[in-house]
C-alpha cells in the first residue's frame, strides 16, 4: 500500500509494483524458497548475514546450556535463526492473507536482515482495511509469543527450552514494538487508519503517523545514551550500530510515506478525459503519409486504426511515427507503426487519480485508448501527457 513497513517485519505497500502475477521480476539479490497463499516467498542475501550474526551471538548461550558441542554450537545458533525467521514469515503471511481477502494482489513476501516485507499492490480503500491489514501482523507475533510461553511450561530443559524461550521473548518484543504508533511500523498504519477514520482524510493520517515514525527514529538513536541507566548494561559497539541502522530505516520510511502522501494529494487532479488527445480513426492499410495528412487537417493529436465495422484495433505509436522518414511514409501502412490494443491498453474515459496511475503501471505503454461507457472512442491518452500534468501539479 504505501511504503516499506516494520522495523523487524514489514509491509511494502508502495502502490503498483507489478500486476501480481507469478512472472513479476524478483528484486536483485533475492531467491525464491516457496510460496504462501499464492505469493512468492523470497530470501534476501542480507538474511544470511544476520543469520550468521545470530549464530555467533547465540553460541556462548548454547555452550552454557549444552557444553561440549564444539563447532556444532554455531549450527544450533543458526537453527535458532531459522526458527525465529519462520515466525517472521508467519507475521508477513498474516498481512498477505488479510490483504488478499480485501482483494489486493500480493506479489511477494521477502525475508531480509531487518525481518520481512510484504509487497501489496494498491492502497487501502477504507480506514478499516488499513487497520485490519496492519494490526494482524503484531497480533500474530504476540500470539506466537504467547504460544511459546505456554510451551515453556511443557518443554524439558536443554537447547529446546532455550529455543522456546528465545522464540517467546523475540515475538512478544517484536509484537509490542511493532505497535508503536509511527510509520513505517505496523503501529504507524494503525495510527494512520484511526486518524483517517476520525478526519476522513487519508493524507492527514499518513502525515501524523509519519511524524510518529520520525519521533520513534530519534528515540531509537538516543537509546544507547540512556541504556545503562534503564537496564543497567552499557552499550557496546553492536548496540550503537544497530541503533543507527534501525533509526535510519525508520526515519527514511517515515519520510518516504510523508512525501508519498503529499504527492498523492495531487493525484486526484489527473483526469484522463481532460488529458486526452483528439483522435482520428483510419483503416490499418491506409498509407501512413495519408493518415498523417488527415490527422493534421482534423487537428488530431493521435491516430487509431479500426476495422471495417469501426472497431478499434491499434493505436499509432508516436515515437514509431516520428522515426519513419517522410519519403517512406507513402509506402508504409499505418498498422506498421500501431500497437495492437492488448488487454490493459483500453481504459474508460472516466478514469481518474490513483486508478489512472495504477492502470498505467499495470500495463506500461506510450499511448492508451479511452472509451466511453457505450464503447465508442473518446480519444487517446499519452503517458507523456500524464507525466507532464503530474509534474506541473507538484510545482
Amino acid at each position: 500500500m504505501s511504503v516499506a513497513d516494520d522495523d523487524l517485519r514489514g509491509d511494502a505497500r508502495n502502490g503498483p509494483s507489478g500486476n501480481g502475477r507469478a512472472s513479476t521480476p524478483r528484486p536483485p539479490g533475492t531467491f525464491k524458497v516457496g510460496t504462501i497463499a499464492g505469493s512468492d516467498v523470497l530470501v534476501s542475501s542480507s538474511w544470511f548475514l544476520v543469520a550468521g550474526l545470530i549464530a555467533v551471538v547465540m553460541a556462548p548461550r548454547v555452550e552454557e546450556v549444552s557444553p561440549g558441542l564444539g563447532p556444532l554450537k554455531y549450527v544450533a545458533g543458526l537453527a535458532f535463526a531459522v526458527v525465529l525467521y519462520m515466525s517472521v514469515l508467519l507475521h508477513e503471511a498474516s498481512h498477505a492473507i488479510v490483504a488478499k481477502r480485501y482483494g489486493f494482489p500480493v506479489t511477494s513476501i521477502t525475508l531480509h536482515f531487518l525481518g520481512g516485507m510484504t509487497a501489496i499492490e494498491g492502497e487501502a480503500r477504507t480506514p478499516r482495511q488499513e487497520f485490519m491489514i496492519a494490526v494482524v501482523g503484531p497480533v500474530t507475533s504476540l500470539a506466537v509469543g504467547a504460544a511459546a510461553v505456554g510451551l515453556w511450561f511443557l518443554t524439558p530443559g536443554g537447547l529446546l527450552l532455550m529455543a522456546v524461550e528465545g522464540l517467546a521473548g523475540a515475538n512478544l518484543l517484536v509484537g509490542v514494538l511493532n505497535l508503536i504508533p509511527g510509520l513505517p511500523l505496523d503501529g504507524g498504519r494503525v495510527l494512520k487508519s484511526l486518524v483517517w477514520g476520525a478526519t476522513g482524510n487519508v493524507h492527514r493520517g499518513t502525515i501524523v503517523a509519519g511524524w510518529g515514525g520520525r519521533v520513534t527514529a530519534v528515540a531509537v538513536m538516543l537509546w544507547p545514551l540512556v541504556q545503562q541507566q534503564v537496564i543497567g548494561a552499557p552499550p557496546d559497539f553492536l548496540d550503537l550500530i544497530l541503533a543507527f541502522v534501525v533509526a535510519m530505516f525508520l526515519w527514511s520510511g517515515a519520510t518516504a510515506a510523508m512525501t508519498s502522501a503529499r504527492l498523492r494529494r495531487k493525484v486526484p487532479g489527473l483526469i484522463a478525459r481532460d488529458l486526452a488527445r483528439r483522435t482520428l480513426t483510419v483503416p490499418g492499410d491506409l498509407p501512413l503519409s495519408e493518415a498523417v495528412r488527415r490527422a493534421q487537417d482534423a487537428h488530431a493529436g493521435s491516430i487509431v486504426t479500426v476495422t471495417g465495422s469501426g472497431s478499434p484495433v491499434g493505436v499509432v505509436n508516436e515515437a514509431a511515427l516520428l522515426a519513419t522518414p517522410d519519403d517512406r511514409r507513402p509506402w508504409v501502412a499505418v498498422s506498421a507503426v500501431a500497437r495492437t490494443l492488448d488487454d490493459g491498453l483500453s481504459l474508460p474515459a472516466t478514469i481518474t487519480g490513483e486508478d489512472l496511475i495504477l492502470a498505467i503501471s499495470r500495463q506500461p505503454a506510450a499511448e492508451y485508448l479511452l472509451l466511453e461507457d457505450d464503447g465508442s472512442i473518446y480519444g487517446v491518452l499519452s503517458t507523456a501527457d500524464v507525466d507532464r500534468a503530474f509534474r506541473e501539479s507538484t510545482r
